[in-house]
């Protein structure tokens, strides 16, 4: 099938800003100094994470993404400014000398990860204020806007952001974190996973019982659809017209890291280009499934999906 437009879609990315970086290399020997495999590092690489990482799924897909975020006056934060020009993607990081750049660290051996270190801390209260400011002046340039929460602090505002998009028009896509889903009210749609449901309603028992909490909790959000992603089960669409479920892809899963970033930047490029919601979300289904079978955080191609 055709897409349209894809190259006049505009996605608005906010959110926790990350820079993954990667360290590969061989294990020939486990450490005398404790039970721990030693890795003689060959080669490094570091990536967009985060937020930065859903702007880069949107650009892979031939969209223009801007990506608004909290970044320190530092040298990650210069490497993640570096790769966002690579990238082609809009700059609006707010560069704040109080904070550090978030940055993951994962050292791989025979492509297995053995090791993630994260160095974290939350975005001042004036960087956060600043960042709000210009979100609401940004909003007019965008088609959609995408909030990637990752409990990072980076969206304290998240509630704000929500009703001044829709005030504007946008549609707007949340991916959540936390155990209360409230500041979220009023978006469009959310995408949790399953742990992230399960943490908002409790268990449940059956297809039954999910579609009722799942409907409940949508309507107490006042959302027009929640998507939930259920890994090896696919994704169900839960919205006034009724539920759809999307099996998954039968693909060989070899790292989830960044999947759900892929999933909701496919699901926004293909909304902002018009399709319906139902043909959507089936993009994003294949989109997961492609992006599961690489290593880290890593995109899909317009030709992959479509393939």
């Amino acid at each position: 099938m055709k897409l349209p437009g894809l190259n006049t879609t505009r996605i608005l990315v906010v959110g926790d800003v990350m820079l993954d970086r990667y360290w590969f290399g061989d294990v020939n020997r486990i450490s005398p100094e404790a039970p721990v495999p030693v890795v003689h590092v060959a080669k490094s690489e570091e990536r967009l994470g985060g937020a930065a990482n859903v702007a880069r799924n949107v650009a892979a897909l031939g969209a223009n993404a801007g990506l608004l975020g909290v970044v320190g006056q530092d040298e990650a934060g210069d490497a993640i400014a570096r790769l966002l020009d690579d990238a082609a993607i809009d700059n609006y990081l707010q560069r704040d000398a109080a904070t550090s750049t978030i940055i993951k660290l994962r050292v791989i051996g025979r492509q297995q990860q053995l090791l993630r270190i994260d160095f974290e801390q939350a975005p001042a209260d004036g960087a956060l204020r600043d960042k709000l400011a210009q979100f609401d002046s940004l909003l007019s340039g965008y088609d959609v806007v995408v909030l990637s929460d990752y409990a990072k602090g980076g969206l304290v505002n998240v509630a704000a952001m929500i009703r001044l998009a829709r005030q504007a028009g946008k549609t707007v896509l949340v991916d959540p974190k936390g155990e209360d889903f409230s500041c979220y009210a009023g978006a469009t749609i959310l995408t949790p996973n399953k742990g992230e449901f399960r943490a908002i309603v409790g268990a449940w028992k059956g297809e039954a019982e999910l579609t009722a909490k799942a409907q409940q909790l949508r309507i107490e959000l006042q959302l027009e659809a929640l998507l939930l992603t259920r890994s090896e089960e696919g994704m169900t669409l839960y919205s006034a017209r009724g539920v759809s479920h999307v099996a998954a892809m039968a693909r060989e899963v070899y790292d989830v890291s960044g999947a759900g970033d892929t999933v909701i930047a496919t699901l926004a490029v293909m909304l902002g280009a018009g399709l319906p919601l139902d043909l959507a979300v089936s993009y994003a289904n294949r989109a997961g499934g492609i992006v599961v079978a690489k290593l880290g955080t890593a995109t899909v191609s317009i030709d992959e999906l479509i393939d």
